[in-house]
């Protein structure tokens, strides 16, 4: 019982810890790809295993959930965790979206971090490779100073205008 209570406790303070950061992470990828077609802002794929890698949690510690980051991503990114948890359940949408990205972008190592411009054609989103990354050491301006030179590539397109809901007029007979 003990551990269920402590294991809840530290839940609870890890959820406050990462809303106090002031940073939104989408895993839904449409949303997303809307968001960053409004803002103008290129996508940031963190494809980790968040309940077991390692490497995946010291970038999330060192560099992630650093005030440094959180600015940096605030103005340049929108940002979309892809985990392959294996403990945390996850809907199988978001388990078949992750696989389909995972694969698209050839992932075969964690952490895995892809900058990507998302384009919409003819219906079909298309995702621009701008660059890739992965843990770097010597903390948050080390990390930002590669990813800087990545985001360098980006070329917003137009902002799209927003969809008017247009109400059909009725005929007078």
């Amino acid at each position: 019982m003990k551990k269920i209570f402590i294991t809840l406790v530290l839940v609870v303070l890890a959820t406050t810890a990462q809303a106090q950061e002031g940073q939104t992470w989408y895993t839904d990828m449409t949303k997303a790809v809307e968001a960053s077609r409004q803002e103008q802002k290129p996508l940031f794929l963190f494809f980790t295993g968040s309940d077991w890698c390692g490497w995946c949690i010291r970038l999330q510690n060192e560099v992630f959930k650093t005030p440094e980051f959180t600015a940096w991503a605030k103005d340049h990114a929108i940002l979309v965790e892809l985990d392959f948890p294996r403990r945390t359940p996850q809907p199988d949408a978001i388990k078949e979206q992750n696989s389909q990205l995972q694969q698209m972008f050839q992932v075969q190592g964690y952490p895995t971090v892809w900058l990507v411009k998302p384009t919409i054609k003819e219906g079909k989103t298309n995702l621009e490779q701008l660059g890739t990354t992965g843990y770097v050491a010597g903390g948050p301006s080390k990390w930002l100073e590669g990813a800087n030179a990545i985001i360098a590539k980006f070329v917003p397109d137009p902002k799209p205008a927003k969809e008017k809901k247009v109400k059909a007029k009725k005929k007078k007979a």
